[in-house]
């Protein structure tokens, strides 16, 4: 696993403050991503398995992890969270929060449990040709940890379209979108709900969703890396 050698997390942070997003080199190998793809046909490393078309949420699906979850997705939760904690608890206080994220995911998930949130929630995502995820935000309950990663296992060259959608709702002013294009392994950091935005007057709030967008041709898998649990 290379995310501890390859991430230039001062690059991260100036580009979640100045963009909203920040994609990172390769934290995963291709034989990495392999095994992790591998892994969608066991329904037992699974809790639960969702059809987007049911729910009107878009064109795929998608499997939340149970415990314990695989050894390499762990690792990275575990240590991703750790950096970003500090970028959590710096943008609550650009907000006027007083909110403080303790140091290690451990702590934060007991703190998750406690309110009742005790559900896994890493997941795979699958998408074939005409599959597409609508704009959302992952909120599962009271506790909502406000960054989230997205890694990419599929190369570039097994699909087309399936660019990763961020759209910002800025107050009084028409949305602004992004669409973001991973190679296979890099890692896309991103808001889950909102995030600080310097104005002329300080900072303020503007709000956040993300989806991808319709899948020309191919398969795309990528692993979602959220930090709060769910409910």
């Amino acid at each position: 696993m290379a995310q501890n050698r390859t991430i230039d997390w001062d690059q991260v942070e100036k580009d979640l403050d100045e963009k909203g997003y920040a994609v990172t080199a390769p934290v995963l190998n291709p034989e990495e991503c392999g095994k992790l793809i591998s892994l969608y046909s066991d329904d037992q490393r699974f809790r639960s398995r969702i059809v987007m078309e049911r729910f009107q949420f878009g064109s795929g699906e998608y499997k939340y992890f149970s415990n314990p979850l695989p050894e390499i997705v762990q690792k990275l939760r575990t240590n991703l969270y750790s950096r970003l904690a500090k970028i959590a608890t710096r943008w609550k206080q650009l907000l006027g929060e007083t909110t403080v994220y303790p140091e290690t995911l451990k702590e934060y998930l007991d703190t998750c449990h406690r309110k009742g949130q005790t559900k896994p929630t890493p997941l795979m995502l699958k998408y074939q040709s005409g599959g597409y995820n609508c704009l959302h935000q992952d909120l599962y309950g009271e506790m909502v940890f406000p960054l989230q990663c997205t890694i990419f296992l599929t190369a570039t060259t097994g699909y087309k379209g399936g660019e990763f959608l961020l759209v910002e709702q800025r107050p009084r002013a028409q949305s602004r979108g992004e669409a973001t294009v991973c190679e296979q392994g890099e890692m896309i950091i991103f808001p889950v709900r909102d995030r600080p935005v310097r104005g002329t007057r300080g900072y303020y709030r503007t709000n956040m969703r993300h989806g991808v967008s319709t899948i020309r041709s191919g398969e795309r898998f990528t692993l979602g890396i959220i930090f709060h649990d769910a409910k």
